[in-house]
């Protein structure tokens, strides 16, 4: 049995899986401009939500818990920006996918969590149909050795951020709000450092506000919640769906085609799933 904590993870995986129909329908904007417009819908209407609750105290946490969780989410996302600008996408994306494997390898060592055989093989076949599906073109270069360390260092981020929320689970996962609104602050920076601004269109605008509720908002809050309080053993498993579901998505919307391949990995991730959630 699933716990509602656990849940609430794999919600949040869900909603990622939304992230690239939505940023494909952005993709006029600059990335770090997007960040920053998707962080400040998130970071604003979820200190809004807390003055309204009386609940803004939540923020009075310890230099170690901000720079935990605003360098987690900044940091994440600056770095796969970074490699994305340096590697082709297919290979940068290729790379940060390694992030749910790193975390459950990491659940061992750092949480002290037991990996049974069937944790590891249900790791191993959702990695294999992660890879099934991004391996698909990739021509990895030399040219390109900078994009792909940005894009390890990407899923070592998220990886370490992911698994250490565990170790400040007496911090309340209402306070990722005030973390989504000082990555605001930062992605803000980088966009005027590095990009210009562009105005975007009203459909673009409209990505925006979803990819702000969903995505990069709410979604972050959902994973908070289940990385300190449920299976992250499971989670880290269960992530290998998002880029399967990510191209469902968007075969379902007309941006890409639904292949023998897309409906093979997507069996391969559910097996991997299903072992986990056996494994207990």
């Amino acid at each position: 049995m699933i716990s509602r904590a656990t849940a609430s993870g794999a919600a949040a995986i869900l909603l990622w899986s939304l992230l690239a129909l939505l940023s494909r329908a952005a993709a006029s904007i600059p990335p770090f401009q997007l960040a920053a417009m998707s962080f400040a819908v998130s970071g604003g209407l979820g200190l809004a939500w807390l003055v309204l609750r009386g609940n803004l105290g939540v923020l009075r946490q310890r230099p170690l818990v901000w720079l935990h969780g605003a360098g987690g989410l900044f940091g994440y996302h600056a770095l796969f920006f970074a490699a994305l600008a340096r590697a082709p996408a297919a290979e940068a994306t290729l790379i940060n996918y390694t992030w749910p494997l790193l975390i459950v390898l990491l659940s061992a060592p750092v949480l002290g969590l037991r990996l049974t055989p069937r944790h590891l093989l249900g790791v191993a076949t959702g990695l294999a149909g992660s890879l099934l599906l991004l391996a698909q073109g990739t021509s990895f270069s030399a040219e390109a050795i900078s994009g792909y360390l940005f894009a390890a260092g990407a899923a070592l981020t998220w990886a370490a951020y992911s698994v250490l929320a565990r170790r400040l689970h007496t911090v309340p996962s209402s306070a990722v709000l005030g973390f989504c609104a000082a990555s605001f602050l930062l992605a803000s920076m980088a966009h005027l450092a590095f990009e210009t601004t562009v105005i975007p269109t009203a459909s673009a605008a409209v990505a925006v506000l979803l990819l702000g509720l969903g995505p990069v908002g709410i979604a972050f809050v959902l994973w908070d919640t289940g990385m300190k309080h449920g299976d992250p053993r499971l989670l880290g498993i269960l992530a290998y769906a998002t880029p399967v579901l990510s191209t469902l998505f968007l075969g379902l919307a007309g941006f890409a085609p639904l292949s023998l391949t897309t409906i093979t990995a997507a069996l391969l991730v559910t097996a991997g799933g299903w072992l986990a959630a056996r494994a207990g």
